[in-house]
């Protein structure tokens, strides 16, 4: 169910007018808060059981002074709904009826009551509705798509798992961004092998292991007699990606090939066309190194047509346990082990291990975890992480860390005060900071800690 398609009921069961108006003007409220919402409005003694289509997502119900409903009745009928009541006037009720009404209901208010107060009642009972739902679209989608290995549902996560298919379904390049670990390729892939390509080599290069002489040769090829030791013509990884996907990381190199397809394989003297989709990755925020000159804005707007971002797993704690049994089954049935599951310890110990290696660093935590034990249940002992540390220092230490954590976020600040106020141009930047241009950038890189490469 998507935000906002909501099917909402009011149950109007009080015979007399609500003075105040308040009442009678809800299905106008409800639907300028909720304009994709379906509402349904029934004034009756009744409830109608037979006249609706679908179970809602909320009931508003406006009880009245006989004692024909109770709550136990509504909850019968509609278990899976929010039940929010609003007390109107008539109402004088034995004080069981009006508990069995509380008792039922997630929220209420009584009348007269402001927009505001019921708006954000509203809203409060269908968000609590809504991460329930969400994941049932992903999890459709990797289902139908066979999308096992994206293991997740965490709302984030499933966000993006819904993209994989209109990205499958294009051919514009794409650039999947992400901190290390977090499972660009397996992205790359999906969105690869569900595409009109999928018949077609997926071929990733590792970018961060080609040195620059080598990068041209690797990418595009040469041909014989090209240089000494070229004996003879070797197809580059673009060749061998024809008619399929080739993921790298964001090269300066790819600009031409980017432009418009073509490439020129060393020592050859004509141009070749390829048909070849690319899907990039990084894990740096390449606006932000645009904007710091540090990445070429023409680059970025080429590769940048369609993108994908991919959350670390510490925005994903629901996931640990998820991401850890299918982890575990995995390495369970590879190492022939009988490892049954977690103690609640062990989970507890990962659920609050911040994971800078993300999904790759639980997987070898996990890994090392079934090789050297040999009890059914992972116990919190057998999960190696770092503990955190706990210094046992004086209190001029302390002040020295404090120190050096205030100045690395002054320089960070200034440094970024000093490129907004130049316009990015890291010269004048330089010359205001009264430091060499050189000096200045190496100050940025660092600052950026930002080295694009495949994974």
């Amino acid at each position: 169910m998507k935000v906002g398609s909501y099917h909402i009921l009011i149950l109007d069961l009080n015979p007399i007018p609500c003075p105040a108006e308040h009442c009678t003007r809800l299905p106008t409220l409800i639907q300028s808060l909720l304009p994709a919402a379906k509402v349904h409005l029934y004034r009756s003694d009744a409830l109608p059981l037979e006249q609706l289509s679908c179970v809602p997502d909320l009931i508003l119900v406006r009880p009245s002074f006989r004692e024909s409903l109770n709550g136990g009745t509504l909850r019968k009928e509609w278990n899976r709904s929010s039940v929010l009541t609003l007390f109107c006037v008539g109402w004088d009720n034995p004080k069981e009826v009006f508990q069995s009404l509380l008792n039922c209901a997630d929220d209420f208010l009584s009348c007269p009551f402001s927009e505001r107060d019921i708006s954000l009642r509203i809203k409060r009972l269908l968000h609590r509705k809504t991460p329930t739902a969400a994941p049932l679209q992903a999890r459709e989608i990797k289902q139908k798509l066979h999308l096992e290995l994206l293991v997740g549902e965490s709302e984030c996560f499933q966000r993006v798992v819904e993209k994989i298919p209109p990205l499958a379904h294009s051919d514009a390049t794409v650039v999947i961004s992400g901190e290390t670990g977090t499972g660009k390729e397996l992205f790359a892939r999906a969105t690869h092998y569900h595409s009109p390509r999928q018949g077609k080599p997926f071929i990733p290069v590792n970018c961060g292991a080609l040195p620059d002489h080598l990068f041209e040769n690797e990418l595009f090829g040469h041909a014989r007699g090209a240089f000494t030791d070229a004996a003879s013509a070797e197809k580059g990884l673009i060749a061998e990606a024809e008619g399929g996907t080739l993921f790298p990381s964001a090269q300066v190199k790819l600009l031409r090939f980017l432009q418009n397809g073509e490439y020129r394989p060393l020592g050859c003297s004509k141009s070749i066309v390829a048909d070849v989709r690319i899907i990039a990755a990084t894990n740096s925020d390449l606006r932000q190194r645009v904007a710091l000159k540090l990445f070429r804005e023409d680059l970025y707007y080429r590769l940048n047509a369609l993108s994908l971002s991919i959350p670390p797993l510490r925005d994903r704690i629901a996931d640990i346990a998820l991401l850890s049994s299918h982890f575990l089954a995995q390495y369970a049935r590879q190492y022939s082990r009988e490892s049954s599951g977690f103690s609640s310890e062990a989970l507890q110990k990962m659920m609050v291990h911040s994971w800078p290696g993300n999904v790759r660093e639980l997987e070898g935590v996990i890994q090392r975890a079934i090789i050297l034990t040999s009890t059914s249940i992972i116990q919190a002992e057998d999960i190696d992480l770092p503990s955190a540390s706990k210094p046992e220092r004086g209190g001029s230490d302390f002040f020295r860390e404090a120190k050096n954590r205030a100045i690395e976020q002054f320089e960070r600040t200034y440094l970024i005060s000093l490129l907004t106020t130049h316009q990015g141009n890291i010269t004048r930047a330089a010359k205001s900071a009264g430091k060499e241009r050189r000096s200045f950038q190496r100050l940025l890189l660092l600052m950026m800690n930002a080295d694009f490469r495949c994974e």
